[in-house]
């Protein structure tokens, strides 16, 4: 049996799309749901997680017919920055609005900017008919700093534990992180989940570097599946008269240097622009799937098991 799967709730980057063009890799936002170990884990918190969060309800509810005797729901969200399209669905995330739930949120913070203090002014307040402390759940919300990893043990709660005081034990999950400035204003956190020897690396919304980010390159060594930026095509990335270095963003050439420096076993493309619709990400994944091995294109409700 498997312990240790992926699935991709939302896969598109900047805003959501809703359209006819768009149905066969879907419109929603970043978020990709990990269950390693019995963990329930979210990568960013899109217009993707509303749909997660629907499962997990559907789950809670017949795990028992009276309430007080239902499985709670745990889940923890890695956030990796907080611009819009990485947390429009948050305050859509059902299980927050639960008594039973327990959600963690861990994200970049620092002296000057709280993570709690961002996601009350930006997600919840004047733009969300709750104001954060109004929320149901058992929410604890974390700020991540480069010296720690997070630990998941069974039973236990969530754990911020200096990266080098600790030798993780098998049945351990542990995420570690760093942030990377490739991506504007204040960066972006990658994240790496392991769980029984086996690795993912979750790097959106991310730029490299020509010949390769190096920092990023020795991060994701030799980890078993590579979910990567890949939101622009080199000609619109190249384009003169609109271009889009800078932006923060990686070409599907960009993510396959990094795949193959990197001695990822596997790699996603994920984060596509919003205008790239089913014809033309077909088109894309023509090109760049069929002549890669183990290289797939990211679309809503596709499912990877890490073995």
């Amino acid at each position: 049996m498997v312990d240790f799967k992926v699935k991709f709730r939302g896969v598109r980057g900047s805003f959501p799309v809703a359209d006819k063009k768009f149905l066969q890799y879907g419109g929603n936002t970043s978020c990709v749901e990990i269950n390693a170990g019995g963990h329930t884990i979210i990568l960013d918190a899109g217009t993707g997680i509303v749909k997660a969060g629907d499962e997990l309800m559907e789950k809670y509810i017949t795990s028992a017919l009276e309430a007080e005797n239902r499985s709670p729901i745990k889940a923890v969200v890695l956030l990796s920055h907080i611009h819009q399209d990485h947390l429009l669905g948050l305050t859509f995330f059902k299980p927050m609005h639960i008594k039973s739930a327990q959600i963690d949120i861990f994200g970049g913070g620092n002296k000057n900017s709280e993570l709690e203090d961002n996601l009350s002014n930006l997600v919840f307040g004047k733009t969300f008919p709750l104001d954060l402390n109004d929320i149901q759940c058992k929410l604890n919300i974390h700020n991540l700093t480069e010296e720690y990893a997070i630990v998941l043990k069974n039973g236990k709660e969530p754990e911020l534990i200096e990266k080098d005081s600790f030798s993780p034990e098998k049945d351990v999950v542990v995420i570690n992180f760093y942030k990377s400035y490739v991506h504007p204003q204040e960066g972006v956190i990658i994240y790496k989940v392991s769980y029984k020897g086996k690795s993912l690396v979750y790097a959106t919304d991310k730029e490299s570097y020509l010949g390769g980010d190096k920092k990023f390159i020795q991060f994701s060594k030799n980890c078993d599946l590579l979910i990567h930026d890949a939101q622009y095509t080199s000609e619109d990335y190249l384009n003169p008269h609109s271009p889009k270095q800078g932006f923060g963003h990686s070409t599907y050439e960009m993510a396959l240097e990094a795949m193959h420096q990197s001695g990822a076993k596997n790699l996603v493309f994920f984060h596509y622009d919003p205008s790239y619709d089913d014809s033309k990400l077909d088109k894309i994944k023509e090109l760049y799937t069929s002549q890669n091995k183990n290289v797939y294109m990211a679309y809503e409700g596709f499912e990877f098991d890490i073995e």
